[in-house]
This record gives C-alpha cells, sequence and structure tokens, in this order.
C-alpha cells in the first residue's frame, strides 16, 4: 500500500505541467505523508452535471491542472465524436486561484484538437460566458469557476452549444472521453492560435440586459451592493447604468475581486455572516434595497428594511424573491411557462396557475430549469433567478438585480414595499414558509448514512403533522427522471432530503403552508409556520441520524 501510493504520486509528479502542485507532492513524497496521499489519490474527482467541482492542490483527487487538461481532452474528444470538428468553445472564468490558469490551458487543448476556442477578456459573470455561447454559436461553452464555495475550491462547469449547462447523457458521455484520455504528453497544448475577446460579446450582453425592464417604468430604487469579493461589480454597475438607476453604493470592503475572501467565512449571501458588512452600509446609506451577487455573479441575494428585526434589516429567502420577481411579471403581463426545481416553494405554481400561464417543476438545477419548453421564468430556492430565458438560459444574477431593483421601484412609487406585495401573496395564496436543514460534513458516509436510514425508517409524522405519502426519488417519477432524494407530503407541509451536487452538504428543504383569512391573522400564522418549521427541523434531524 505505502509503495503504491508513492509510486502513484512520483508517476503524477512526472507530468504535472504546474510547479505549485509539484512542489507541494514532492514535499509529501518526500515527508512519507502518507495520510496526506492516500486523501489525494482515494479516486479521481467525478465529472458529473455540474461538471467538476474541488479543492486546489495535487493529485487526481483535487483541482488543479493536470486534472483540468484531462477534463478539457476528454470534452474536446466528445466535442469531436458529436461531429463538432472545428468548432468553437469560448471560455471564461471568475476571479479565484488558478482560474486564469485553468482557462488558458482549456483554450490550449480545445485548440490542439482542432476545435477553436475563444477566451473572455478577464474575469467576468458566469452569465455573460452563458451568453456568449449563443451570441457566438459556440458549440460548447466552458466556465470555471467554484461559484459560492470556499476559497480553496474550484470548478469546471460545461454548457452545450443550446447554452444550458450539460445532463445526462452527455456528462457521462464527456466522463467516458476523459476517462479513455492518455499520459498528458500526449494531449497536443500548443503555446497560442485560440482567440481572447474584447469587450464586444460584453457590450452585447448589457446591451440587453435593460430589456428585461418594462418600458418606460420607474426606476428610482436606492440600492446598497456587495460583489463578496467576486466578479459582480462592474457589470451589475453599468448595467444599472445603462437602465437609468441610481448608482449602487458599495460595500467597498468587498466590491473588488479577491480570491482569499477576506471578511466572510464563506462567500456566499446565505451563510451566517456574509452580509454583516452589507447590513452596516446600509444602516450609514438608508438604500431601498441591499442586492447582493455570490462570486460569480450568477446568484442574487435581496435584503429589505425590516424594523423587527435586530439591526434593521433583514434578508429575504430565495423563494420569497422568487415569488415576488413573479409577481411582478405577471402584473406586466407576461406569458409563456414558470418553472422552479422540487426543492423550492410551491407557491410559485399558485401564481401562475391563477394567472393562467404553464408551470412546471424540474429536478434541481437550472440545467434542468432551462430546458423547460416555452420558459419565460425560471427560479430556484438558492437565490438563483432566469429572467431572461431568450439571452441567457441559465441563473443570472446581473438581470435579477435588475428586475428587484425595477419591481422596487414600482412599489416605491405607491408607498409600498416588497415586505408589503409578499402580504398580499400570502392573503392571495396562503402563507407559503420555507426553511432549511443543511448539515456540512467531512465525512460523506455521514450522509449516506443519513439517506439508508430515511430510506428504511421512513418518518410517518414530523412536527405533529402526519406524512401523507413517501417517495424515493431515486426510482423517478411520472414527472421526473431518477435523482437521489426523498419526498415527503404532510398535511399541510412538504420536505425534500438530497445530498447537494455541489458540496459536501446533506440538505433539507421544508415547506409549509398555513392559510391566511385576513391581515390582521398574519403575524399569528407567520409564528404558526415558525413554530412548524421548527418542529420538522428538530423531527427530521432525529430521524435522519444528524
Amino acid at each position: 500500500m505505502q509503495q503504491d501510493l508513492i509510486t502513484q504520486a512520483r508517476t503524477w509528479l512526472a507530468e504535472d505541467p504546474d510547479p505549485e502542485t509539484r512542489a507541494e507532492l514532492a514535499g509529501l513524497v518526500d515527508a512519507g505523508d502518507l495520510a496526506a496521499l492516500a486523501d489525494r489519490f482515494a479516486g479521481t474527482l467525478q465529472f458529473g452535471t455540474a461538471g467538476l467541482r474541488g479543492e486546489l492542490g495535487a493529485g487526481p483527487m483535487r483541482m488543479n491542472r493536470s486534472v483540468v487538461i484531462r477534463a478539457a481532452a476528454g470534452l474536446a474528444a466528445y466535442l469531436t465524436a458529436q461531429g463538432q470538428a472545428g468548432g468553437l468553445v469560448v471560455i471564461g472564468y471568475d476571479a479565484r486561484y488558478k482560474s486564469a490558469d485553468f482557462a488558458r490551458d482549456t483554450a490550449a487543448v480545445m485548440t490542439g484538437a482542432g476545435l477553436r476556442a475563444a477566451v473572455l477578456p478577464r474575469p467576468l459573470p458566469t452569465p455573460v460566458l452563458a451568453y456568449a455561447i449563443r451570441h457566438l454559436g459556440a458549440v460548447a461553452g466552458v466556465e470555471v469557476t467554484a461559484s459560492h464555495n470556499p476559497p480553496r475550491d474550484n470548478g469546471y462547469k460545461v454548457y452545450l452549444g443550446d447554452g444550458s449547462q450539460i445532463v445526462p447523457p452527455a456528462d457521462a458521455g464527456i466522463a467516458a472521453a476523459i476517462a479513455a484520455v492518455g499520459p498528458l504528453e500526449t494531449v497536443p497544448r500548443p503555446g497560442d492560435g485560440w482567440q481572447t475577446l474584447g469587450d464586444e460579446v460584453l457590450d452585447a450582453y448589457l446591451a440587453r440586459t435593460d430589456t428585461v425592464l418594462g418600458a418606460g417604468s420607474p426606476r428610482t430604487a436606492r440600492t446598497v451592493h456587495t460583489a463578496l469579493h467576486g466578479v459582480g461589480t462592474s457589470v451589475l454597475t453599468a448595467a444599472f447604468a445603462r437602465a437609468g438607476f441610481p448608482a449602487p453604493v458599495l460595500v467597498a470592503e468587498q466590491a473588488e475581486p479577491d480570491p482569499a475572501f477576506p471578511t466572510v467565512a464563506f462567500p456566499n449571501p446565505e451563510e451566517p455572516g456574509a452580509m454583516d458588512l452589507a447590513f452596516a452600509t446600509a444602516r450609514r446609506t438608508d438604500p431601498d434595497i441591499i442586492i447582493a451577487n455570490d462570486p460569480d455573479a450568477d446568484r442574487c441575494a435581496v435584503a429589505v428594511p425590516d424594523a423587527s428585526t435586530d439591526g434593521g434589516w433583514r434578508m429575504l429567502r430565495g423563494d420569497e424573491v422568487g415569488a415576488l420577481l413573479a409577481a411582478h411579471l405577471v402584473d406586466r403581463g407576461v406569458t409563456g411557462v414558470f418553472a422552479e426545481s422540487i426543492v423550492s416553494s410551491s407557491l410559485l405554481g399558485r401564481i401562475a396557475e391563477k394567472a393562467g400561464l404553464g408551470y412546471e417543476e424540474t429536478l434541481t438545477g437550472f440545467k434542468w430549469i432551462a430546458r423547460v419548453d416555452g420558459l419565460r421564468y425560471g427560479y430556484e430556492e438558492a437565490l438563483g433567478y432566469c429572467v431572461d430565458p431568450d439571452g441567457v438560459r441559465d441563473k443570472d444574477g446581473i438581470t435579477a438585480a435588475l428586475l428587484i431593483a425595477e419591481l422596487t421601484s414600482v412599489l416605491k412609487e405607491k408607498g409600498r414595499t416588497l415586505l408589503d406585495l409578499l402580504d398580499d401573496l400570502a392573503l392571495a395564496h396562503g402563507l407559503h414558509a420555507t426553511d432549511q436543514l443543511s448539515v456540512r460534513v467531512e465525512d460523506l458516509t455521514v450522509i449516506a448514512d443519513a439517506m439508508r436510514r430515511l430510506r428504511e425508517n421512513p418518518p410517518t409524522a414530523l412536527a405533529g403533522l402526519p406524512v401523507t405519502s413517501a417517495e424515493d426519488l431515486s426510482r423517478g417519477t411520472e414527472q421526473l427522471p431518477p435523482t437521489d432524494g426523498l419526498r415527503y407530503h404532510l398535511t399541510g407541509a412538504r420536505v425534500i432530503v438530497r445530498p447537494s451536487g455541489t458540496e459536501p452538504k446533506l440538505k433539507c428543504y421544508l415547506e409549509v403552508v398555513v392559510p391566511v383569512a385576513s391581515a390582521d391573522e398574519l403575524p399569528a400564522s407567520r409564528e404558526r409556520a415558525a413554530e412548524l418549521l421548527d418542529g420538522i427541523k428538530r423531527d427530521l434531524a432525529a430521524a435522519a441520524g444528524i
């Protein structure tokens, strides 16, 4: 075992093109650190429907240049086998450690494989890459990003020519092609031959952003914006200027890209503490709303003034923003289909039904939402919103920010707020309250054990609410292909349990629906909903053993 590990490490070391990871691995070999070597050589990062994502470092279980070159070579082979030889692959990247290196390696591999490669001019939001694929007529796109993961991570997201992220069976086909790649010395990597794009694609994207707004709509909302050390600031401020909104007040400490993410524990607006600097800035400047993007700016978080909370501001849940945007689009008279993933609030279906619009539920992820026929608007509870599917077939934190700013402006002219509109929706459709029980683990067997425990002994009641049906989603349903998840319907509630596809987390999505007869009942209904959600969390955690 010991000698096998050392041999594997030395073989890897011999072809590693990166001096940093070579030095890291050589140090582990020289020190005889078998535990660290075993961790890095326990297998290979699996290429799935989220592409690749993992911790930076040496070895096949880490994100590094060797792994990326193999992934690019496999993608190139897959595209060629699909009849796309000579096609264009457009490549974008964020500002994380090694992102520019991984983008350059991908361009070199594509060029060496006979494809044409074009790289975006600098670190830019993921939706710009998603837009560029269709705008340039590319056969595929790659975005180097780990989205809102910790600083030590990076990732590799793949899109095909329709501008949507890959889904089965393409992911399995690409994974097989990656596995078939031989030694790195057999992968041609010329030193030039690809195109580095100018600002034309970004300008075309920005020219489209304000088309999500209504003609002549009010643009008066004052915002505080944080990019959480990511790449969103320049593009969002340019989009707001084009649309005629007041310039956002920037959270200065977080406005510029910084791969260390020094002011946050996790660069995700949903994580505790991530919004503290934005709240502090808002208390100084008194805006109408706070808007936050995650580091690659495909997500959009919203916070609103709320005198009943400590500090006077509160984050809206993704489901609340999803419902608000839907109500705004309905009010504007849009047509088409509204879609969401199964883990998002059922309120969207009620809004669509009342408006006479189509509605679909999909598996988790915009790779599924974006493929809904006739899609006009799609969202997911994890702060992802697709408000311009003809332009970007993915979540887009820039255009979503514009739309929420427009809605805030419309309400402001009437002396109302986003919270007032949420009250209206509760009165019209019942109070839909959502929450999440999310457990981050070091050992992935904890997740597997929890899923097994729930499958073997499914709960019969949660928070005193009887479980009326239990579905194992790994078997698929009439509407959904198989996925690793469990869904429970209760009297007035719904629970979905699934392993995260991008992080070492077990995620449990909870929703309760409490009828509301009048505005006077709203406070009591919210208290009742909070009690039920707390009870469901407690009982579910006990049933899952987490």
